[in-house]
């Protein structure tokens, strides 16, 4: 007499019970099993680390240079601009422009975070996986020798129903297509910078020279009261005024050095370059942009274009849209998903099968919760989208009256400039002639080099101005597609 977890020996020989028997075929099962986990292991993602190194990546930015040989290749290959010489003898905008979009650390957030998007969609695209539970069970009291284990093993196999995975994948291309344009923004706005940089920067270049030109005209003219005063002909109030205006001048071109040393880190900031990269080369001004016409009919068409065609405009669009599918999932889920199993055990020597269906009864919960939630969430996305219209409608409001009134500007102090140099020249004839004295001749060069200041100032806002209508209007510019891609050459990288 034995128990069911009792064995004994006859004539020297074990006799096991009938599971726990020898098996030859156990091995072979093993090796199959133990493939089956390998090749399912083997598909598995593994983790790889890549640590950032602050050391070698401030080195990296350190080694950025507008006459590397990778800067040169990334402009041959994505710009479309010819490169034969180089570095160019002077950077143009459009040139400078694809140099910021290798560099600009804006650009490679947005594209990283449009990478990141992108990578919903996978997750969107993805299958529940089946499921497998082993099932042991004992029995107790067995009889007539059976085995009192029963093993048993059951699968789960589930079906979505209602269209919920590609209603998934819609929401994400929905979502991966407004980072996408998010990135197009991006590249508008680095241009910007860009071009006021530039400006800036070729204003502040200018400025000094005038201002040291008013300089010396001012110290003349000190100079020439000054003598006046010692030889009686001039009272000491007549000095002080022209002393004042030297020292007021002589501080404004300080200033102007300050502000071309700033427009100078802002350059180099905006091109995503050290300070030291701008040393030797020289920056053409982008103070020449083709503007569209300024007709009524043509902007009121380039108005109805920049409201439907911009890049913010279209992301906020996809951002809806992608809202609108969040709700058909939602709505989808009201429908509860199949489960398929199917289950095996061998009890005391019999093989039984069996087959499952499981479905949720939807009868406490029909996701109106969610539902409600994903409504509010495309009212908010379809505000989003029309506050973005607005506020457009608003910036080209803006841009074409200060592009306006800064033509306006521009053209009368170009009159007034010229009207100041026909002065001086006439005025210097007299001199030579001994029709007129120094005095007049140096007040006559003081008044054209305040002028000239002044027609500085308003050709710069003129230029701001088109530039903002260009921004506001998102004329295409050649390639624009180029910049949402990780650039080809980068700099050197801490990882691989």
């Amino acid at each position: 007499m034995r128990t069911g977890t009792e064995w004994e020996h006859r004539d020297g020989a074990e006799t096991f019970p009938p599971l726990m028997a020898p098996n030859p075929t156990v091995p072979r099962r093993a090796v199959v099993a133990f493939s089956a986990l390998a090749l399912l292991l083997a598909g598995c993602a593994r983790y790889q680390a890549r640590p950032l190194v602050p050391a070698q990546t401030a080195a990296a930015i350190e080694a950025r240079s507008l006459s590397a040989p990778e800067l040169r290749r990334y402009l041959a290959d994505n710009s479309g601009r010819d490169v034969a010489a180089w570095p160019p003898e002077t950077w143009d905008f459009e040139t400078l422009s694809w140099v910021a979009f290798r560099n600009h650390p804006a650009l490679d957030l947005a594209r990283a975070h449009w990478d990141v998007v992108r990578g919903g969609i996978r997750t969107a695209a993805g299958r529940p996986n089946p499921t497998v539970t082993a099932t042991p069970g004992y029995t107790f009291g067995t009889a007539g020798g059976l085995s009192p284990w029963i093993p048993g093993i059951a699968f789960d196999v589930p079906i979505e129903a209602a269209g919920k995975r590609g209603k998934r994948i819609a929401q994400g291309r929905l979502l991966a297509e407004a980072e996408r344009l998010n990135v197009v923004t991006a590249a508008w706005q680095v241009r910007a910078e860009l071009r006021r940089a530039l400006l800036d920067l070729n204003t502040a270049d200018r400025r000094i020279e005038l201002q040291r030109q008013l300089v010396s005209v001012q110290r003349g003219l000190v100079t020439l009261l000054e003598q006046r005063r010692q030889a009686g002909a001039a009272a000491s109030t007549e000095v002080f005024p022209a002393r004042i205006a030297l020292a007021k001048a002589e501080a404004e071109a300080g200033v102007a050095e300050r502000q071309a040393v700033a427009a100078r880190v802002r350059l180099a900031q905006a091109l995503g370059l050290p300070l030291r990269a701008l040393e030797g080369h020289r920056f053409a001004n982008p103070a020449d942009i083709e503007v569209p016409d300024r007709s009524p009919e043509v902007l009121a068409m380039a108005r109805r274009t920049c409201l439907q065609t911009r890049a913010d405009v279209l992301s906020a669009l996809a951002a809806y849209e992608a809202s609108q599918s969040a709700l058909q999932l939602e709505v989808a889920k009201q429908y509860p998903d199949l489960h398929l199993g199917s289950g095996y055990q061998w009890d005391q020597g019999a093989n039984r099968w069996n087959l499952s269906i499981a479905l949720e009864l939807p009868l406490l919960n029909r996701n109106q919760g969610p539902i409600a939630e994903a409504g509010a969430r495309r009212r908010e996305a379809a505000a989003r989208f029309v506050a973005t219209q607005v506020r457009v409608n608003s910036e080209l409001d803006a841009a074409v009256a200060e592009r306006s009134l800064a033509v306006g500007q521009l053209a009368g102090l170009e009159a007034v400039e010229a009207q100041l140099l026909q002065r001086a020249e006439r005025v210097r004839k007299q001199f030579e002639a001994g029709g007129a004295d120094r005095l007049e001749d140096r007040g006559a060069q003081l008044e054209l080099a305040q002028g000239r200041l002044a027609l500085l100032d308003a050709r710069h806002q003129a230029a701001l101005a088109a530039g903002q209508l260009e921004d506001v209007l998102q004329v295409p510019f050649a390639r624009l597609a180029v910049v949402e891609s990780t650039p080809s050459v980068q700099s050197p990288s801490p990882t691989p």
